[in-house]
């Protein structure tokens, strides 16, 4: 059975468009950026703001309940349902160590039914000593020995996750190269 290690924010869900559209902007009236104007992420200096300021206000938002409630992609769900099954899921994801718990709460409330395994890649913040075990996802895909299929929204994740020899598959976001849309996605993976 094949492996597929799934990246969580902005992947299975869309958590950058929720914070900004009902996070961000709805505090920041000035602010005159949409969606697709986020051509980096992290998206601070686009936002007008320090990477401190960004990652706090971020983070305030995953631990609230509006990361809760956050739903998926409905193309991911959809895809889940049919084809899940098919394969073994785990998922890799670049958190903050403080919100892990969400995520990981989030991942199993929602794909739990197929994604088993849940591993952290902690995004250092200021101030925060923590054991290192892997500087990035592809230390930890290499650490388990790999996988069939990688996907996630960030180009320098795939180039390096590409170099253990997973196939990879970028999600499109303003921030990436990526065009089409995720359901085309989807349906590339065999």
């Amino acid at each position: 059975m094949k492996t597929i290690a799934w990246d969580v924010d902005d992947t299975l869900n869309g958590l950058m468009r929720l914070w900004l559209e009902k996070s961000f902007l709805p505090r920041n009236k000035r602010c005159s950026v949409v969606y697709a104007g986020l051509t980096a992420n992290p998206p601070h200096k686009i936002l007008g703001l320090s990477l401190a300021a960004y990652q706090r206000a971020y983070d305030a938002f995953r631990l609230s309940g509006c990361y809760d409630a956050l739903l998926p992609r409905k193309e991911v769900a959809a895809w889940f349902r049919r084809h899940g099954a098919k394969y073994r899921h785990i998922a890799v994801t670049a958190v903050p160590l403080p919100a892990a718990h969400k995520s990981a709460g989030w991942v199993y409330r929602h794909f739990g039914c197929w994604i088993r395994t849940f591993h952290v890649v902690p995004t250092p913040r200021a101030g925060q000593v923590l054991p290192r075990y892997d500087a990035t996802k592809a230390d930890f895909i290499r650490s388990i020995g790999g996988c069939d299929i990688f996907i996630d929204d960030n180009p320098e994740n795939i180039r390096q996750v590409k170099a253990t020899g997973a196939g990879c598959l970028l999600v499109p976001a303003p921030w990436n190269e990526a065009r089409g849309d995720i359901a085309a996605l989807l349906r590339s993976i065999k």
